[in-house]
């Protein structure tokens, strides 16, 4: 008995959409997302303390970013603000009963009264969701 082969015919078109283009470009732009977000929350000038070795990150859904640069100057996001302003950005946050990490970068030259003084800000609040950003060697 032979073997019967049907032979498709070339000039008929495809009836299969090929997706395999598509997801290589999803994994790239995911890729790419992934790299960029973290430099884009960075906005004030801040040189970091060192930290010895890198602990394993903290997956942060949701965060607000308080900075003080050398010169003392307080920042909300990259707006810069008071301290008495910065409070009163707290008090409405401590009423918000899903508050985000709030995530303090101090450059590292500053008098550690100054990094003191935002937490203690903080605390008087009761708000407990506190990161402490460094940059490591």
């Amino acid at each position: 008995m032979a073997r019967n082969f049907h032979h498709k015919d070339r000039l008929s078109a495809l009836t299969e959409i090929n997706v395999t283009p598509l997801i290589d470009l999803a994994f790239a732009l995911l890729i790419i997302f992934m790299v960029t977000t973290p430099l884009l929350e960075q906005t004030i000038d801040v040189n970091l303390p060192v930290e010895a070795s890198k602990s394993q990150p903290e997956d942060r859904e949701d965060f607000q970013a308080i900075s003080v640069d050398a010169a003392g100057e307080y920042y909300w996001g990259d707006e810069n603000v008071s301290l008495q302003e910065l409070g009163e950005f707290l008090d409405v946050m401590a009423m918000d009963p899903a508050a985000p990490v709030l995530s303090i970068r101090a450059d590292a030259t500053l008098p550690y009264q100054k990094v003191i003084a935002v937490i203690d800000m903080i605390k008087q609040r009761k708000l407990s969701k506190i990161s402490l950003d460094t940059k490591v060697q």
